[in-house]
């Protein structure tokens, strides 16, 4: 005991106190730090941090419940448009057969959209997907204005299979089977072919320009040689070859003794050395009359 003692006294405590120390874990009591200490740090802070912090926290908060809820492009495109980059115009150049709102609608512009956001790629595919659009740019002319360039596709001629009839290029391929009146000015070429030579046709007419406004339409016979359908109802058969002489001999016909005016259903010049016309009904009893019942029957001939 008095060994004990003496070890106790050494370290500066009797074994009472010895006996009465705590015995516990962590920092022993004169190594801590007193509460006051920590709470005088927080007091040296601005009096705005705790609004900053709660701010923060918020914000934080409505923001993580946008990103979730998947509602971040739109938040996003309504803060940049008020902050003056959203879409406020659209310049349009380049269509003629596409109206304004086809645009429009293919470039998907919403209220509070931003320009800063906008897909442009995407809108340009939109545009491309059209069916009179051959070629399409969209830019972004910062702060607020879209400019949209149109190159459609030229319209050549109509073309009819059945009841089917589209309007094509020049090229032949279908533009679209939507056709109103606006089209009526062009060529209707018919039958399966028709529309991959509707180049050859309308170029030997081009040479007769006196005779292109009373053609109706013209049929690929055969896949060979053509024929031709005026306005009156007269259908006119042309060679495989030598078109273009074929039509200047018409319209000079026409000129002589209006051969194009009269009584008759058609005219074949399929041969080089003869030209045959077959008249009308009416035209063949009326002709039968005058001639005394000479005249023989209408031949019926079949288109070859």
């Amino acid at each position: 005991m008095l060994s004990l003692g003496r070890k106790y006294r050494r370290n500066g405590m009797t074994p009472l106190e010895a006996e009465l120390a705590p015995r516990g874990r962590g920092v022993s009591r004169l190594h801590r730090q007193p509460v006051w200490r920590s709470a005088g740090r927080l007091a040296e802070l601005p009096q705005w941090a705790g609004s900053a912090a709660a701010l923060g926290f918020l914000t934080l908060t409505i923001g993580y419940g946008i990103i979730i809820g998947g509602h971040g492009r739109l938040v996003s495109d309504s803060l940049l448009s008020a902050a003056g980059f959203g879409i406020e115009a659209v310049k349009l150049s380049g269509q003629r057969e596409i109206n304004e709102f086809q645009i429009l609608e293919a470039l998907e512009i919403h209220e509070g959209s931003s320009l800063a956001l906008f897909d442009a790629d995407s809108a340009r595919d939109r545009l491309g997907k059209m069916a009179w659009v051959k070629h399409a740019s969209v830019m972004k002319l910062y702060p607020s204005t879209l400019q949209v360039n149109i190159e459609e596709k030229v319209p050549y001629a109509l073309w009819q299979r059945g009841d089917l009839v589209s309007i094509v290029n020049e090229s032949g391929e279908v533009i679209t089977d939507d056709v109103d009146g606006r089209y009526a000015n062009l060529l209707l070429v018919v039958n399966h072919g028709a529309q991959r030579r509707a180049r050859e046709i309308n170029t030997a007419l081009e040479t007769v320009p006196q005779l292109r406004p009373r053609v109706r339409a013209a049929f690929l016979i055969s896949e060979r040689r053509w024929d031709l359908q005026l306005e009156n109802g007269i259908s006119v058969r042309l060679p495989e070859e030598n078109v273009e002489a074929a039509l200047a001999d018409l319209v000079e016909m026409d000129k002589e003794n209006g051969l194009l005016s009269r009584d008759i259903v058609a005219i074949d010049m399929r041969l080089a050395d003869r030209i045959t016309v077959r008249l009308s009904e009416e035209g063949a009893e009326q002709r039968k009359v005058m001639t005394g019942g000479r005249a023989g029957s209408t031949r019926r001939e079949r288109d070859t």
